[in-house]
């Protein structure tokens, strides 16, 4: 009897469901869409864990009858999430408000608050190895402590957003390694939860975290009432999961040292695996552990797709259409360049930052040109963590592309030409729901007493599509170079009116 597993993505904008076969072929997939909740005011943004649950069981049912497979023959299933929202959870484990999400900016106060109760950003660094952007998750606590007492005197258990499927999947209220180390709570060197940013926020919170374990261990089984929605065998076994980013990285492959994953989707990332932890001083790197019992040093921009997007509301221009303009405009796009920081950034820490068009003229005033800016801004903001991660000592063989933005072939040898280097991408587009089958099965085989290294199902089950192979040209090396000198210093030279300029338009008159 062939065994399947079942891979889990839920993500900010849609979950998508994938179910592999034991040779990890594609044999179903599934995708559920929804939208943030309207009306929310400047820099919030939130959605109804409900929401993820009535995706996740759309997608999933719509996986299973496209493989046309006997859901009992599933064997495993794991979930990858978005990282650092928070779900507060009640006594009864109830949801007591919607969820904070990786890119709300609202509690930029909470974070400059924490960092400072703990001793500055340095220190921050050195008891967590990271320092505390707004996006993580424990300025989200204070956030709710400090401006709605009532409901924060009702949180009984914090959990992320795959934390809290896995709950509601198994009934079991856990914390996997990788995504608790986006918490801002987590010392990422040994893996357990910080008592002196946890004071900061409130002693009491210690009895809020749930239990951290192992990424390769269960995090237990299918509920009745969780399989009935599903679809599914109850009993089935649900792996550790864990964030998006270590879910993409193991669904690319990155489990070894010299590949690179960049993702272009809503935000953009680009990250590496370390057999160690990976420390920047300048706290501009991620600190993460991975899903692996590893550690995953990472740069993540808060705008990639969101620029691209905008163009083609600007313009009115389609897909198609946007990238055929790009191909249009010659390299630099005749001196127009983008800051892409259009709701906030993460790298740089400017999160009431804005965007910036620079050295617009009447030759360069074109869609075509705004288009190509737009995706050269989101590759240098890219190339500026790519170069910070060789400085920390990572050193790069191959780059594998990942999300919407890798489709543009355009846009694979604007990062091919930005980055240096050979960009890639693999054969299965959903990196992140395949890495959450992968770690299913490599569970799976743990449980049934094989020991399986999981980069020999990687190895296997993680294939690239060489005709998406970018080289870089060596007739663009010297401008983009130049041009990643002058975005990095565009972006140093306006960090500081950013700041202002929020200031001065978000005062009451």
């Amino acid at each position: 009897m062939t065994s399947y597993f079942l891979g889990i993505d839920s993500g900010t904008q849609s979950t998508k469901a994938l179910i592999v076969d034991e040779s990890g072929r594609t044999v179903g997939q599934g995708q559920k869409a929804y939208d943030l909740i309207p009306g929310l005011g400047p820099g919030h943004k939130e959605q109804h864990p409900q929401t993820w649950m009535d995706a996740l069981a759309a997608a999933v049912r719509q996986a299973v009858t496209q493989a046309g497979i006997d859901p009992g023959h599933i064997a495993a299933m794991g979930v990858s999430g978005q990282q650092h929202g928070f779900v507060p959870l009640d006594a009864g484990g109830d949801v007591i408000r919607p969820a904070k999400l990786w890119c709300d900016t609202a509690t930029v106060a909470q974070a400059e608050k924490i960092i400072a109760a703990v001793g500055g950003p340095d220190e921050m660094i050195r008891l967590t190895g990271n320092t505390l952007p707004a996006g993580f998750t424990a300025s989200k606590i204070l956030y709710l402590k400090e401006l709605e007492p009532d409901n924060y005197k009702r949180l009984a258990i914090v959990l992320l957003p795959h934390d809290y499927i896995n709950f509601r999947l198994t009934g079991e209220k856990r914390m996997e390694w990788g995504d608790a180390s986006g918490t801002g709570l987590l010392d990422i060197r040994t893996r357990t939860f910080c008592e002196p940013v946890i004071n900061a926020i409130d002693p009491k919170l210690r009895n809020c975290l749930p239990d951290l374990y192992s990424s390769n261990a269960s995090c237990g089984r299918l509920t009745p009432a969780a399989a009935d929605q599903l679809g599914l065998k109850p009993g089935i076994p649900v792996s550790a999961g864990g964030g998006d980013n270590m879910m993409g990285a193991i669904g690319t492959g990155n489990v070894r040292p010299g590949i690179v994953t960049a993702s272009i989707g809503t935000s953009g990332t680009i990250y590496a695996f370390s057999p160690e932890p990976v420390i920047d001083p300048e706290g501009e790197i991620a600190a993460f552990c991975d899903s692996t019992g590893h550690w995953l040093p990472l740069l993540c921009i808060m705008n990639a797709t969101v620029a691209t997007e905008l163009v083609k509301q600007l313009f009115s221009l389609t897909t198609g259409e946007l990238n055929r303009r790009v191909a249009q405009v010659p390299p630099g796009a005749e001196g127009l360049m983008l800051l892409p920081y259009l709701e906030g950034e993460r790298v740089p820490d400017v999160p009431n930052g804005s965007g910036l068009w620079f050295g617009q003229n009447r030759a360069n005033a074109t869609p075509a040109h705004f288009a190509r800016a737009a995706m050269e801004g989101v590759a240098l903001s890219m190339g500026y963590g790519l170069r910070r991660l060789k400085d920390l000592g990572i050193a790069p063989t191959e780059i594998r592309l990942t999300g919407g933005g890798g489709n543009s072939p355009v846009w694979r040898q604007i990062m091919a030409d930005v980055f240096q280097a050979e960009v890639v991408c693999t054969r299965q587009t959903e990196s992140a729901a395949l890495g959450a089958a992968i770690q299913a099965a490599w569970t799976r085989h743990a449980q049934s007493g094989r020991s399986v290294e999981l980069a020999a199902i990687t190895d296997a089950w993680v294939g690239l599509d060489e005709s998406t192979r970018c080289a870089p040209d060596s007739a663009h090396k010297k401008l983009y170079e130049e041009m990643q000198a002058c975005h990095n210093a565009l972006s140093r030279s306006v960090r500081e009116v950013f700041t202002r300029h929020h200031r001065l338009f978000s005062s009451p008159p």
